[in-house]
């Protein structure tokens, strides 16, 4: 079965860096796209970062944009989330998904249990 775990979340000051892995099994990792969502307390959950299955584009969303490098390491079935210059408005929960098909779109079809990341002095 798929199975998405994530690990490397912590506590880490502002300005400071921290990657993040999402180990994946039951599929073929480079067949499909692979995201980070995250959720803050109180707040929606958001799309992060993506890369497609097919070509290994990324895309990362406005707010981390310049800051966090999404990647994939397909003999290790793990994709990677470097995060730097942190802030404290990155604090949230992490998790790491797997898209329906190749690209990065709709709604993912599976979820990993989530790692928390808190920025803070």
């Amino acid at each position: 079965q798929v199975q998405l775990v994530e690990s490397g979340g912590g506590l880490v000051q502002p300005g400071g860096s921290l990657r993040l892995s999402c180990a994946a099994s039951g599929f073929t990792l480079d067949h499909y796209a692979i995201g980070w969502f995250r959720q803050a307390p109180g707040k929606e959950r958001e799309a992060v970062s993506c890369i497609s299955g097919s070509d290994d584009s990324t895309y990362h969303s406005d707010s981390v944009k310049g800051r966090f490098t999404i990647s994939r390491d397909n003999a290790k079935n793990t994709v990677y989330l470097q995060m730097n210059s942190l802030k404290p408005e990155d604090t949230a929960v992490y998790y790491c998904v797997r898209h329906t098909y190749y690209y990065c779109s709709g709604y993912p079809s599976y979820w990993g249990q989530g790692t928390q990341v808190t920025v803070s002095s």
